[in-house]
């Protein structure tokens, strides 16, 4: 079951990406992603109310507790970068940068959690990953023609931040229903980002937030929340080094979708970068 909800997840978080790019076309990042956070609460906590988990918050522990939140920040800190990079960059650019934090997931897995079993194959899975991440991303001049450079450093946060936030969750969900644990780290998150947007003065904008792209933000946020639930259950049930280059092969629903919807092509170098990202993710998959 574990396995199906990683294949979710990633499905989910491809769509989002398409989503999230729709709706910041006019709409200040900052303010998208607070507003997305606000559906993805909704989204987390009806789950919780679904599966009854509600009363077992008391049954936390101050560590879980105290490691959900971190991992609440980090994300939080993921999301806004990633929005941002998003709004400079195109998708086919920004998501393969995203996703090298799959690298330092799998390498914090084995260092932390002791997840070794047939490490060579992980190593392996691993180098591919990031030769197929690297031959993704365009030449420095190709993003200096385009005036965006900036895109990159906010793209390369988002991974850090994203990566941190898979270990801490990990440790965080120890004995605490996922779908409880997401709803308390969707709560950081909504307060953190909107702290943000009141600090940058922002929300004087949301009445003029375009109502289509109203409708793509909340559709992303809905995205999101499946992703988030079907993940936090998948890699409290399963091994963290499988679970987290799975949910990476949401680039490759971000691609096709990227191509139809922004007619965003990918170089021959690209599609072989992308071919070896998914080769690597099914060597650590389906051997290890």
């Amino acid at each position: 079951m574990w396995l199906v909800m990683a294949v979710l997840s990633a499905f989910f978080a491809g769509i989002t990406s398409i989503l999230a790019k729709c709706g910041i076309r006019k709409t200040d990042s900052d303010l998208a992603a607070a507003l997305r956070t606000f559906v993805v609460l909704l989204f987390a906590w009806l789950m919780v109310l679904v599966v009854g988990s509600a009363p077992t918050i008391s049954t936390i522990t101050p560590k879980s507790l105290f490691f959900l939140v971190l991992s609440g920040i980090a994300t939080g800190g993921s999301w806004i970068c990633y929005f941002k990079a998003l709004s400079m960059g195109d998708v086919n650019k920004v998501v393969p940068v995203d996703k090298s934090s799959t690298i330092l997931s799998i390498l914090f897995a084995i260092i932390l959690f002791g997840e070794t079993r047939n490490l060579a194959i992980k190593l392996m899975g691993t180098v591919i990953l990031g030769v197929g991440i690297y031959l993704m991303v365009e030449k420095k001049q190709d993003w200096e023609k385009e005036n965006h450079s900036k895109w990159i450093f906010y793209a390369v946060l988002s991974a850090l931040f994203a990566a941190l936030t898979t270990i801490l969750a990990k440790i965080g969900i120890d004995g605490v229903e996922s779908n409880l644990g997401t709803a308390i780290r969707t709560g950081v998150v909504f307060v953190m980002a909107w702290i943000i947007v009141v600090i940058k003065g922002k929300q004087t904008q949301l009445k003029q937030v375009d109502k289509k792209e109203l409708v793509y933000i909340s559709l992303s946020g809905i995205a999101t929340g499946g992703s988030w639930l079907c993940y936090y259950y998948a890699i409290q049930n399963g091994i963290v080094s499988i679970v987290v280059p799975i949910d990476k092969l949401s680039i490759v629903i971000s691609v096709i979708f990227s191509y139809i919807v922004f007619g965003e092509r990918l170089s021959k170098k690209a599609f072989a970068g992308l071919l070896l990202m998914v080769f690597g993710t099914l060597v650590m998959s389906i051997w290890s």
